[in-house]
């Protein structure tokens, strides 16, 4: 490492003031500060904070807490490939091979794009190359169906990163998730292929097909479709009632919502995973467990609401069911806790997650042409994070000023 460093030294008077690259200098600073840590300290003799923490720590935490997410998702996909092609008995390696090559173009084109339009604006504006698209390079993917064309994956990672956060000021100025961002355009401007063809698999005798779903989940699909149906969902006792879903018997069940061997987008389907995820973010204090805790409690709480009116078949669903099928569990655990466009005061999080919990099985309820909600609520409420704070703050100074007084 002592060589690549001295190799970076004698390159860098290039860069600096002066030389024939100095419009490339914060192009050559990235590249450097992601392989060592910066020569540069406080020149200032006041009291300082010291902590062990900094931007890119923070983003690579984040990224490290969305490899479970990743892993299993390339194994999801060829696993999904092989039951819909009737070959169930395909070994893991297979179908972590398959999945795989699936898989990692999505993400180097989402990469390579977005860092692009990144590196663009910074030698633009002469402003440093910040860490901030580590993660967002890594959540695009993960909340894309594997089917997605790739220069669909290009357009809305650039989409994402200029609109959503570059027309703002760059990193930690973004009003919008901007992973978010990227999948609501491609939502909206593509319907069709951000849906996917996903693969499913159907009945015990070996029938199969490719169908087209809903890249959330088939299952949320199947739910809203039972809303004009009137096809039950659900037997006694809050059981799938797989004979009238038609469905192979424990595809659906309970575990595998859990575990996440369902077809949707890469890294959605496991909510077992986000929880790995979130156990790294909290125990890292790069995540906030009162976002992550109060989504999936207001998603509960909703569902409790909807189980008590029971007007059709997706209300009376079981509360928990919302809690594993779709991508709540992403949502809640990488997208609901972005340090940026997230409620930052204490009781503001508690807020800003219960609303995204409520607004997120309001979503999926009452608009069957959009099963989904996670990614319309959370995106709503980074509309009103900097508004819930606002108040929250208000009403502090209130109670001091009365304490004050007295």
């Amino acid at each position: 490492m002592k060589f690549l460093h001295k190799i970076l030294d004698k390159q860098r008077p290039l860069f600096e003031k002066g030389g024939k690259l100095e419009k490339f200098y914060y192009l050559f600073e990235a590249g450097e500060t992601f392989l060592f840590t910066p020569s540069e300290v406080t020149s200032n003799r006041g009291s300082q904070i010291r902590d062990a923490i900094d931007l890119k720590r923070m983003m690579m935490t984040v990224v490290i807490a969305m490899v479970p997410c990743l892993l299993f998702g390339m194994w999801n996909v060829g696993h999904q490939h092989f039951l819909a092609t009737g070959n169930g008995l395909a070994s893991f390696g297979e179908k972590f091979w398959l999945g795989a090559k699936l898989v990692l173009p999505i993400v180097v084109v989402a990469y390579s794009a977005g860092g692009i339009a990144e590196v663009v604006f910074a030698v633009t504006r002469k402003h440093p190359i910040n860490e901030g698209f580590l993660v967002t390079g890594m959540l695009i993917p993960l909340i894309m169906p594997v089917t997605i064309p790739l220069w669909q994956v290009a357009v809305a990672s650039v989409f994402g990163v200029v609109i959503a956060k570059e027309v703002f000021g760059g990193t930690g100025m973004n009003i919008l998730n901007v992973a978010m961002t990227a999948r609501a355009f491609l939502y909206f401007a593509y319907p069709s292929e951000i849906s996917g063809e996903v693969w499913t698999y159907l009945g015990e005798s070996g029938e199969t097909s490719l169908t087209d779903g809903y890249s959330g989940a088939t299952f949320l699909a199947l739910a809203a479709s039972a809303v004009s149906t009137t096809t039950p969902l659900f037997g006694s006792g809050g059981t799938l009632s797989m004979a009238t879903m038609g469905w192979n018997p424990g595809m659906y069940d309970i575990k595998s919502l859990f575990i996440g061997t369902i077809p949707g987008s890469i890294g959605e389907t496991s909510t077992f995973m986000c929880l790995i995820g979130a156990i790294i973010l909290i125990l890292t204090g790069v995540g906030s467990w009162k976002i992550i805790v109060s989504v999936f409690g207001g998603a509960y709480l909703m569902g409790l609401g909807f189980n008590w009116v029971g007007a059709n078949e997706f209300m009376m669903m079981p509360a928990h069911y919302h809690l594993v099928i779709g991508g709540l569990a992403f949502g809640a655990v990488f997208m609901a806790t972005d340090p940026v466009s997230a409620a930052h005061t204490e009781s503001g999080k508690w807020i800003y997650g219960l609303l995204i919990g409520i607004l997120t099985v309001v979503i999926r309820v009452f608009n069957p042409a959009y099963p989904e909600g996670i990614m319309l609520a959370v995106l709503l409420m980074n509309v009103f994070a900097p508004l819930i704070d606002f108040y929250v703050i208000k009403a502090n100074k209130k109670r001091r000023l009365q304490r004050a007084t007295v």
